[in-house]
């Protein structure tokens, strides 16, 4: 018997061939939270009918299925290939670097058709049964990845899913051992130009946030009140914001006041793998421009700012790369 709490929850995932058809997962993500639920659609047909004040229960219907779900993790120095794919698309193979145990991993943003998973919520109850809620045709919305001073490397993701099953027995966790969340003192910020960016000081915090543009209402008749797989259907918004120190004019608020584009490179550096190659996760945008803010005086404390930043495409780099370096031979 599992404990009777959150204590003994689970949520493992495996990448689906056929969207919303099920798939036993195999990889589990040790998490503090994971709203998954249900989200139908009830209609209930009404008709007067004399001395009857309230509408029948025979005439309420579930007309569609849907779900959605969130969590926030650690990024790991192992195993987040898999959630990043989901994200960004297209068919990525870990490259080993020389002879090494090392393999590097290269997403770019691409069209994610195609990609979308099977997320199953281990639930106990107060009597320690682990409920298996099983979500189907999990789609990501969104990915947020933050940091900030004394912090963990963290992603944010959001997701919809085509449906809730119960109908798929609970798969016994089992968690890849000895993981290492990515942290503040390991991470740098470079601008500049593309290939050329330097170090910069100051930064207290980062964020990057990237919503892809999903038609999550594709339902359509013959399909059980079921969706289809949501498809691109508006433009990628990457956005993101950087809190400061006033340190260096140049870097960010003279960026800002000329709407000067640059380059920004967020890396962070982790142990040894072996040779040259150490453990890595780098976040590569080649056109940012800054939209805000300007540094102001608000008190005796050290001057500083929040600027907020867009990512555009400069049309010759892919918009955003995520490049990690790992043990991982696979995603």
């Amino acid at each position: 018997m599992a404990i009777g709490s959150g204590l003994g929850g689970s949520l493992g995932m495996a990448v689906e061939t056929t969207y919303g058809t099920y798939a036993a997962p195999t990889r589990w993500h040790p998490l503090d939270a994971f709203p998954f639920k249900k989200v139908p659609n009830y209609n209930q047909a009404g008709g007067l009918a004399a001395g009857k004040m309230l509408k029948r229960k025979s005439r309420r219907v579930l007309t569609h299925h849907a779900a959605e779900g969130q969590f926030t993790s650690e990024f790991y120095h192992k195993g987040m290939g898999r959630l990043i794919n989901l994200l960004m698309g297209g068919t990525v193979a870990p490259v080993q670097q020389a002879t090494s145990t090392a393999y590097l991993q290269t997403h770019t943003l691409q069209d994610p058709a195609g990609k979308f998973c099977t997320w199953q919520a281990g639930i106990p109850d107060t009597g320690g049964t682990v409920r298996p809620h099983t979500f189907l045709g999990c789609k990501v919305k969104s990915m947020e990845f933050s940091c900030e001073t004394g912090g963990h490397l963290m992603v944010a993701t959001e997701w919809d899913c085509r449906e809730l099953s119960e109908a798929q027995a609970l798969v016994a966790p089992s968690y890849t051992t000895g993981l290492k969340p990515f942290h503040f003192a390991q991470g740098v910020i470079k601008l500049g130009a593309v290939g050329s960016e330097a170090s910069v000081s100051g930064v207290k915090k980062w964020s990057l946030k990237v919503e892809r543009g999903l038609d999550t209402e594709r339902f359509y008749f013959g399909n059980a009140g079921k969706k289809s797989e949501p498809l691109l259907n508006d433009w990628t918004k990457i956005t993101g914001s950087v809190e400061v120190d006033y340190e260096n004019k140049a870097d960010f608020a003279d960026r800002f006041h000329g709407s000067t584009g640059t380059s920004m490179v967020v890396d962070f550096t982790g142990d040894l793998i072996e040779a040259t190659y150490n453990e890595r996760a780098t976040f590569k945008t080649p056109a940012i421009f800054f939209t805000g803010d300007t540094p102001t005086v608000d008190g005796p404390g050290i001057v500083g700012a929040t600027f907020n930043f867009e990512v555009d495409d400069d049309e010759t780099n892919t918009p955003l790369t995520i490049e990690i370096m790992s043990t991982d031979t696979t995603l």
